[in-house]
């Protein structure tokens, strides 16, 4: 069984339109959401990017049964693990078991904005490591203390708990990120359909724990046009390798992307007016060990992706 959830693009779409779709995602019967957590988008033409903690505090009064979590947050270089710690908390405590932190070790387009150096891989695993077990800590409640290699924090105490104390799921995109999540989180997040992805995560310690996947799609009139979206909207889609990590700025992204053609996109990004290709899309997630599929309507008519997962593809699932 899979369950199907919704990508909430902070990178596209102004807060309260956030709030508004989150809103119609539960109506249309999709059971949870993520949040992109960006400074920056990714290129200037996507145009937005809302402060994600007021948007999900928005969306937990505009919500009773979507679960929703970040996706991802970066603990390591821009926000402290310990303020996230108590936006998460907080987040957990407005909405009792519908909340989760999803956590990732960033790109430099987001996190070298206080003028920090940005880490190779090896540290930065290091660094979400330390987070994540801070984070851990301070939810345990009453006063802590944590000196580590890469943060410390004195004293602190988070007075605003949630009961139960919220799940956190790490990002993969690589296999050795994949074995970190194993270690040391309840979930594994990533954005393609790799089965070595989630058999590197089990094996390293995450057997049972969920694993949620990202598939980015445009739904529209033709899928001509749906391609036409995707590039003019998403044309980082086309950019390989590991260049994401690295660009500082969203004019990087599109200096990178003025090679990327409509069909490089198109093979990451699902454009067709079928039904059935959305779900054997999703089923082709399920193959490689996931069981959480999340979807990204790339554009501004989510309306048209509503009505077309509410009436022709979320039935048959």
């Amino acid at each position: 069984m899979v369950e199907v959830g919704y990508a909430l693009s902070s990178e596209e779409h102004r807060p309260n339109d956030l709030v508004a779709y989150a809103r119609r995602a539960q109506d249309a019967g999709f059971t949870f959401a993520l949040v992109s957590d960006h400074f920056h988008p990714w290129t200037d033409r996507q145009g937005q990017s809302a402060f994600v903690w007021n948007v999900i505090g928005a969306i937990s009064a505009a919500t009773e049964s979507l679960r929703i979590g970040t996706g991802v947050t970066c603990p390591i270089l821009r926000i402290h693990p310990a303020i996230i710690a108590q936006a998460a908390a907080t987040s957990a405590a407005m909405m009792p078991g519908r909340f989760f932190l999803g956590v990732g070790t960033g790109e430099n387009l987001n996190e070298h904005i206080l003028g920090l150096r940005w880490p190779p891989a090896d540290v930065r695993f290091e660094m979400i490591e330390e987070a994540v077990s801070m984070i851990k800590l301070l939810w345990k409640g009453g006063q802590q203390s944590f000196h580590g290699k890469h943060f410390v924090v004195e004293n602190a105490r988070i007075y605003t708990l949630p009961d139960v104390p919220p799940p956190i799921y790490m990002a993969a995109s690589g296999t050795t990120a994949a074995e970190v999540a194993g270690r040391i989180a309840d979930g594994l997040i990533s954005t393609a359909p790799r089965k070595e992805l989630v058999q590197s995560f089990r094996r390293a310690g995450g057997e049972s724990k969920p694993c949620y996947g990202q598939m980015s799609v445009c739904v529209a009139p033709t899928e001509a046009e749906g391609r036409k979206i995707a590039h003019e909207w998403w044309p980082t889609a086309g950019i390989p390798g590991e260049l994401g990590q690295d660009l500082p700025l969203p004019s990087s992204f599109e200096d990178a992307a003025k090679n990327v053609r409509e069909e490089d996109v198109a093979k990451s990004v699902l454009c067709s007016t079928d039904a059935q290709a959305y779900i054997d899309k999703i089923k082709e997630f399920v193959s490689a060990g996931f069981d959480h599929v999340y979807v990204h309507q790339i554009g501004r008519d989510q309306e048209r992706f509503f009505r077309f997962y509410e009436d022709q593809v979320l039935p048959k699932l």
